[in-house]
């Protein structure tokens, strides 16, 4: 199951993002990944436990994070349990804002700032990984004709892996496509997404999200064993 998160709260204060999602923006990220086949689950900031409950948690192979207005809001005890979750394998695909989400700082361990600006940038993201399974089907890059502009210096670890490296109009450029390994799971930050701006009906970002999606669910493997362990074989005296 994908379990689409978002806080909903720009959806009921702006009537321009009401407009451009009317079904909230982990409703229009829901419906083109069931199109895709996917068995799909939202949750949102005011349902109780944010829509995460345990069963929730344990029934979900990868969870799409939307926050922006209301990170404070997230209980420290939801982040805990997501992050376990992850670290024992979910998949967790963190989107714009959600950089500065509670969730997104405890993964990577650093403050996730940067430089923003509002001024209807054209964006354009450069794919700088061809062969990685989360660009299949895009072309060398995806234009998008006004965003918001995020800027270095970001404050994040070094990329596992850099997928996209956007350029921004007014001259700022940005790690825009950013994976990590956190224990058994895998992370995928994607950049675009302001509320404001029809980005996830876009049909290259969507394919993208979807091509995440794939990318971060869990392997089907036993998960290693740690502690204390019997030798596998015997130990000659030495």
């Amino acid at each position: 199951m994908i379990t689409i998160w978002n806080e909903n709260r720009h959806e009921k204060k702006n009537p321009t993002v009401a407009e451009i999602y009317p079904n909230g923006i982990h409703g229009a990220i829901a419906a083109f990944l069931e199109k895709e086949g996917y068995e799909t689950h939202t949750a949102t900031l005011d349902e109780p436990d944010h829509g995460l409950t345990e069963e929730v948690l344990n029934n979900t192979d990868v969870l799409v994070w939307w926050g922006h207005l209301a990170h404070h809001e997230v209980e420290d005890e939801i982040v805990l349990k997501v992050k376990q979750r992850v670290l024992d394998g979910m998949g967790l695909i963190v989107l714009h804002s959600g950089h500065f989400s509670k969730i997104f700082k405890a993964l990577m361990g650093t403050t996730c700032n940067l430089k923003w600006r509002e001024a209807d940038d054209r964006e354009r993201l450069w794919v700088v990984a061809p062969n990685h399974p989360i660009v299949e089907g895009i072309n060398e890059y995806i234009e998008l004709e006004k965003e918001e502009m995020y800027g270095e210096h970001f404050d994040i670890p070094a990329p596992d892996e850099l997928i996209f490296t956007s350029w921004f109009e007014g001259g700022e450029v940005f790690r825009s496509g950013c994976t990590y390994a956190r224990g058994n799971g895998k992370v995928f930050y994607f950049r675009p997404g302001h509320e404001t701006y029809p980005t996830y009906h876009h049909q290259e970002i969507q394919q993208v999200i979807i091509n995440a999606v794939k990318w971060a669910a869990p392997v089907k493997r036993e998960k290693p064993v740690y502690g204390n362990a019997q030798p596998l074989e015997t130990i000659s005296d030495k």
